[in-house]
């Protein structure tokens, strides 16, 4: 029988690839979004069974619902993949936007707890399972104008230490994937639809990709069971810090 992988954030990015990825290893997929006609178009895409669930994770009810609509035979989740995440604005902490700071605390860190909240406990009931939680260099390290983001991050990087150590013994694993540059949808939701801002960030040298942090992904939950790779930092060969980066 199939391994089942849940995917948060799947309709772009990070999600989409690490989907398409696991898909390969012969993984079934509940891929969620808020996007239906996006995880439609990836349900087409993979050649393995998919389930789809459209649903907000910073909707604690929404959440809910999701997760217990699923139906008996999907629900021996044996990986969870909590992606969903977003950057909004960037700017001093006193000209912030509490809108803004709203949205990234509900997503980055409420909507990651929500999520592994309804998963978990079945997983250690099963007495099996993995979670890899997608953080960010900006939890590793605090950069001017990112204050609240990088909080975000660093509560996701605490939560995941946490995590792991409340899961000892348990037989499920708890691991981490935490980028730096990555050139996808992130910098366009954090500049609001400015392309050409967003488009900046990424000039003058190779940005890691979808792909790259999705195949890491995959090697990570393929290890043997005895194999737990806690943590890891991924920078483009540019990169060696949040704001060190050659460019041409």
């Amino acid at each position: 029988m199939s391994k089942i992988a849940l995917v948060t954030g799947a309709s772009s990015g990070i999600g989409w690839a690490t989907a398409e990825l696991l898909a390969a290893e012969g993984y079934d997929l509940i891929i969620c979004g808020r996007r239906e006609e996006r995880l439609k178009e990836l349900a087409e895409k993979v050649n393995v069974r998919t389930l789809s669930l459209v649903f907000d994770v910073r909707e604690k009810s929404q959440v809910s619902q999701a997760i217990d609509s699923i139906p008996e035979e999907w629900q021996s989740i044996d990986v969870l993949i909590n992606n969903a995440g977003n950057a909004h604005g960037l700017s001093k902490l006193q000209d912030g936007s509490i809108e803004d700071w709203d949205a990234m605390i509900d997503i980055n860190v409420k909507g990651l707890l929500y999520v592994t909240k309804a998963i978990v406990p079945n997983m250690v009931k099963r007495g099996r399972g993995h979670v890899v939680n997608i953080g960010s260099i900006a939890g590793k390290e605090v950069y001017p104008n990112g204050n609240v983001y990088c909080a975000s991050k660093h509560a996701v990087d605490a939560i995941n230490n946490g995590m792991r150590l409340d899961l000892l013994g348990t037989g499920v694993k708890v691991s981490q994937v935490c980028p730096g540059l990555v050139e996808t949808e992130f910098s366009l939701v954090r500049f609001k639809g400015d392309a050409d801002r967003a488009s900046g960030v990424y000039d003058g040298f190779d940005a890691l990709t979808a792909h790259d942090i999705a195949d890491i992904i995959r090697f990570i939950v393929t290890r043997p069971a005895h194999v737990n790779i806690a943590d890891t930092i991924v920078f483009p060969s540019a990169q060696v810090a949040s704001t060190l980066v050659s460019k041409n």
